[in-house]
């Protein structure tokens, strides 16, 4: 008998409410995006208000400019996620389906895309208010495992990005055809919740080690270290977890069985694993750089 565990029954609506034959529903997803949202402004914002943090003892912006910070967060994390889903993942769909590009609500997100749109929009917000780039990008890197940690735990409430089958006892049994279409296994199929490994790589680990450098290490002291260590801590946990990751179905075929975008021989690279490849080398770079003009 294989061990796993039940999908739990946990409907992806937190509430939802009829009007006029109408259904409004607030849902995990969205809840996970405005707390992400909201801790990480927290955060930005007790960062700033301790001088003592930052070069020369002095924050590189004041506590409203976090608010205007914030603003280009969401735009990027909205635009830029889209975006990079679009232009990653599918955009052959989307090139015939242009109108289904705003769709938001119907799914389809990529974080590799929305961290450049928050990168982007930083860029904006720091020429216009003269906020120094690598700090910015600190401050930003300090904000965002929360928004991941909780929108992984969305992830597996909705059951999607779900793993490879397996036979460990934690498995878990996601519900749908899609999720239950294992060629060669027997009975209910269960699988990596991959959700969750990455809920705590990219979240909590992750989250816990940059508050650590930040607020006990002084690395805020070294503009573009903390953004160096988020580029290299994302994209080691991305690609570990990419292992026991489903492939997006468009990358199946009949000869490529693991989804790989780049084979190797018998092996391959994941998009996930491709795209986290420059914030590797980019991470590392930036560390180095701020260890050097230290």
């Amino acid at each position: 008998m294989i061990l796993a565990i039940p999908f739990p029954d946990i409907s992806p609506d937190l509430v939802s409410v009829e009007i006029g034959g109408l259904t409004l529903a607030l849902r995990w997803y969205a809840l996970a995006y405005i707390a992400g949202i909201l801790l990480g402004w927290r955060l930005a914002v007790i960062a700033v208000r301790r001088p003592a943090l930052w070069p020369r003892d002095r924050a590189p912006m004041r506590a409203t400019d976090v608010d205007d910070i914030m603003t280009a967060v969401i735009l990027g994390i909205l635009v830029g996620g889209r975006l990079g889903f679009v232009l990653f993942y599918q955009p052959g769909y989307y090139l015939a389906h242009p109108a289904q590009i705003p769709a938001i609500w119907q799914g389809g997100m990529s974080f590799h895309g929305g961290m450049l749109g928050v990168a982007i929009g930083g860029l904006i917000v720091a020429l216009r208010r003269g906020i120094p780039l690598l700090s910015l990008l600190d401050t930003m890197a300090l904000a965002t495992p929360p928004g991941l940690l909780l929108g992984r735990i969305a992830n597996f409430i909705n059951a999607e990005l779900w793993g490879r089958p397996t036979d460990l006892p934690w498995g878990v049994i996601f519900p749908g055809a899609a999720a239950q279409d294992c060629p060669g296994v027997e009975g209910p199929c269960a699988r990596h919740p991959s959700q969750l490994y990455e809920a705590g790589l990219e979240g909590l680990l992750l989250g816990l080690l940059v508050i650590w450098l930040a607020f006990a290490r002084g690395w805020l002291k070294r503009p573009g270290a903390l953004t160096g260590v988020f580029l290299m801590g994302y994209a080691a946990s991305r690609m570990l977890v990419e292992l026991v990751r489903q492939a997006d179905a468009q990358f199946i075929t009949p000869d490529n069985p693991m989804g790989y975008v780049v084979q190797i021989g018998g092996a391959g690279l994941s998009m996930g694993q491709l795209l986290s490849l420059p914030m590797l080398a980019i991470g590392a770079g930036l560390v180095l750089a701020a260890r050097r003009d230290r």
